[in-house]
């Protein structure tokens, strides 16, 4: 027998032992895998098998009544070549990620940092304030009303009242406020779920490390912060920046909510707008699921930059 026909069998009996371990840890660990069942189910079909059928569909000219017809990189072409409307929403998403994302990122674990020093009484009750913003159903009436183009909108009722200017300002329909108007909206309710994980991980932390720290040449606040809070916190800092991430890159809803769709002289039209209006009022979906593509590699990207920062956190 030869030396590569010897070769060979190590492999096959290599792979043949790792198959067979593999099934008797999944026998011995069955009710795991019971228990994890439902969540992977729900999970493949309602975000594996989406995605998957997303990036197929996006080769094909498809507008779900009948059968695509693969064009393959036909809709990429005309999405970066031909369609203008898009490289404008690309570059009102990047401007509005690039602020929102590390602003909101930042001031949550600010905020969370602040309130944490706080005795718990006095903590839950400084926690609710900040977090209702994110979960009130009246933030877009009440900067619909802050912003009203008319005298009953408070900040033009202030404008004439103090002779800044003599007529008022349509806020949400002037292209020169809708962009920055809606960042400051999508700031205000940032302090969501990541806010919250934030201070859960920094109740966590055992405060034995930092009188370790002390003993260890730790001399203020930033040195513990640098050196004992991050790194103790890099599950809820990977967390935080997924949500941050996430709700950087498709905050259409705020836009929509306050400027209507679309906004004025495209001044706040995103990804996220594109991809709504190709694929649900223009129903193009294999063009619709190119848009989805081109969103969901820019996230993971993203989503990949943050990870690799936030790993050589404190070390």
């Amino acid at each position: 027998m030869s030396q590569k026909t010897a070769k060979k069998k190590a492999v096959v009996r290599k792979d043949m032992t790792m198959a067979q371990w593999t099934w008797n840890e999944m026998k011995r660990n069955k009710v795991a895998y019971l228990m994890v069942a439902p969540y992977m189910i729900i999970f493949t079909c309602f975000t594996v098998l989406p995605v998957v059928l997303s990036l197929v569909i996006s080769f094909t000219n498809f507008n779900l009544l009948q059968v695509p017809d693969f064009i393959w990189f036909d809709n990429y072409i005309r999405l970066f070549l031909e369609d203008d409307i898009f490289i404008i929403a690309c570059q009102n998403t990047l401007i509005f990620a690039a602020i929102v994302g590390p602003v909101s990122y930042i001031m949550s674990f600010l905020v969370a940092w602040f309130i944490n020093e706080l005795s718990p009484r006095i903590r839950a009750i400084v926690t609710l304030v900040f977090y209702a913003p994110s979960i009130s159903g009246q933030v877009y009436l009440i900067w619909g009303t802050l912003f009203s183009g008319d005298r009953y909108g408070w900040v033009n009722a202030w404008l004439l009242e103090l002779g800044i200017t003599n007529e008022e300002i349509v806020f949400f329909q002037d292209a020169d406020y809708v962009m920055p108007l809606c960042i400051v909206v999508a700031l205000w309710t940032s302090l969501g779920t990541s806010f919250l994980a934030f201070i859960a991980g920094l109740q966590g932390i055992d405060k034995a490390q930092f009188e370790a720290g002390a003993v260890d040449g730790v001399k203020n606040r930033w040195q513990e912060l640098y050196y004992i809070t991050l790194p103790n916190m890099k599950n809820q800092l990977m967390f935080g920046a997924i949500m941050a991430i996430t709700g950087a890159f498709g905050f259409g809803g705020v836009v929509t909510a306050l400027c209507g769709f679309p906004s004025v002289d495209y001044a706040a039209h995103t990804i996220v707008h594109h991809l709504d209006d190709y694929g649900g009022m223009r129903f193009e979906t294999g063009y619709a699921s190119a848009i989805a593509v081109v969103l969901f590699v820019v996230m993971v990207g993203s989503n990949m930059l943050v990870k690799k920062i936030i790993s050589k956190v404190g070390s």
